[in-house]
């Protein structure tokens, strides 16, 4: 019997995020040529994003410290942490730790406003 999407309680879905920076715009553009996030405008004009699948969105905020010491620790999901951290270094971000791991790899990055980040990558079939 296939479950109705739908119809799942999403009740404890982590769906937004507030992102501190000084530098909105810059942000914005590095987390689109990194991992493909739509950005947009929300209905209060703050320059917002949706991640590539649809699932969590949020925006940008300033007046927040970076998070740049792993507390909560936030994973986004690629297909390669190696091809992903090049880009985060070409799009100037930082290489935090490299990848590591057998059948799930992680590594960890700063985005140009210092926050620490979390990749995830599934080897498993």
């Amino acid at each position: 019997m296939s479950e109705d999407l739908h119809a799942v309680s999403t009740n404890g879905k982590v769906c937004y995020l507030e992102i501190p920076t000084m530098d909105v715009e810059n942000s914005a553009a590095f987390y689109k040529k990194v991992f493909g996030w739509t950005i947009r405008d929300d209905n209060a004009g703050n320059i917002s994003f949706d991640d590539s699948v649809g699932q969590v969105s949020g925006m940008w905020v300033t007046g927040r410290k970076p998070s740049v010491e792993p507390g909560v620790l936030i994973s986004i999901m690629v297909d390669s942490a190696a091809d992903t951290l090049k880009l985060v270094v070409e799009n100037n971000g930082k290489v935090v730790r490299e990848p590591e791991g057998e059948g799930e790899v992680i590594a960890l990055f700063s985005d140009p406003a210092g926050n620490v980040f979390c990749l995830y990558q599934s080897t498993r079939s």
